[in-house]
């Protein structure tokens, strides 16, 4: 009874419940009315029921239409879903996306960059793995993520392609309740020296022969970025930090910035990194190509 169901049978069925007549089900669909008309009939011999009760100034729907349009509003949708499918089953795309970033890299331009991917993708796995130091580059040599998005000065790896994408600037913040905030003249080294510094450490062997912006002797090591910048409001002591991340506590005066002696701006450049001979995908290349745009526009 239901060989001769076909898609565009549905489709009248439901642009008819929708706008309330034949005449504006056709417009919508770009038919003539005759030809929605007779694609309700159909319908309606292949499925042995009444779609529409058809007595008054304008179509209404039966009982049975009423209980049959959910299913086929269902089977409309799954058909869409089956077509983006086997759309994404480019041999050029990933058969997932995945990503390791550090969490020095602006998590706003990310969240852009991502969201405007998932609809240039819709069906695609996406996993984003945030990490800190190595942790992005030690992803990426494990094969967990096809690309990774960090700085690879930390590292200093000679072995992996890279493309560069943005350039952040790191500030000396400490709380204004800290001995450091009172003092109003440019600090020295020996000042900071007596002052707990604020790292981040990494759980991996990648830059453990690095000391970068390492410059106090009293050392308190964290594995995240979020927990440093719980422990720096809380006024234990001072460090780096990217100036994006403490935008608003500067502005809001939970943070301050420190005026080092001798000591000029402070920049990390962060690029995407992937393996030699390994580039990413047309899926992976679409999000490289997105994140320059909004960072070279002034998304950071």
């Amino acid at each position: 009874m239901f060989d001769g169901m076909t898609l565009d049978q549905l489709r009248a069925f439901v642009a008819v419940a929708e706008t309330g007549s034949f005449s504006a089900a056709a417009r919508r669909l770009g038919r003539v009315h005759s030809a929605i008309s007779q694609s309700v009939a159909t319908l309606e011999d292949q499925l042995g029921v009444l779609l529409f009760e058809r007595g008054g100034r304008t179509p209404a729907l039966s009982r049975a239409g009423t209980v049959l349009l959910p299913d086929a509003w269902r089977v409309l949708g799954e058909a869409r879903a089956l077509k983006a499918r086997a759309a994404a089953m480019d041999p050029g795309i990933e058969d997932e996306l995945t990503v390791a970033v550090d969490g020095y890299f602006p998590a706003v331009v990310l969240m852009e960059a991502v969201t405007a991917f998932r609809d240039a993708f819709p069906l695609l796995p996406v996993s984003i793995f945030t990490e800190g130091l190595g942790g992005a580059e030690q992803r990426l040599r494990d094969g967990v993520v096809g690309l990774a998005v960090y700085a690879l000065a930390l590292t200093g790896a000679r072995d992996l392609e890279s493309a560069f994408l943005t350039e952040v600037a790191m500030l000396p913040v400490v709380a204004p309740g800290h001995p450091l905030a009172a003092i109003d003249e440019p600090v020295t080294l020996d000042m900071l020296q007596p002052h707990i510094q604020l790292v981040l450490t990494d759980r991996t062997p990648l830059t453990h022969n690095t000391s970068g912006g390492v410059l106090g002797s009293r050392i308190w090591r964290f594995a995240d970025l979020a927990t440093r910048l719980q422990y720096l409001l809380a006024g234990f002591g001072w460090c780096f930090m990217p100036e994006h991340v403490v935008r608003a506590d500067l502005a809001a005066g939970r943070l301050v910035r420190l005026d080092l002696a001798s000591i000029g701006p402070t920049r990390l450049a962060l690029s995407a990194v992937w393996e030699r001979g390994r580039s990413p995908g047309r899926a992976g290349r679409w999000l490289l190509e997105d994140l320059q745009q909004r960072l070279a526009s002034g998304g950071a």
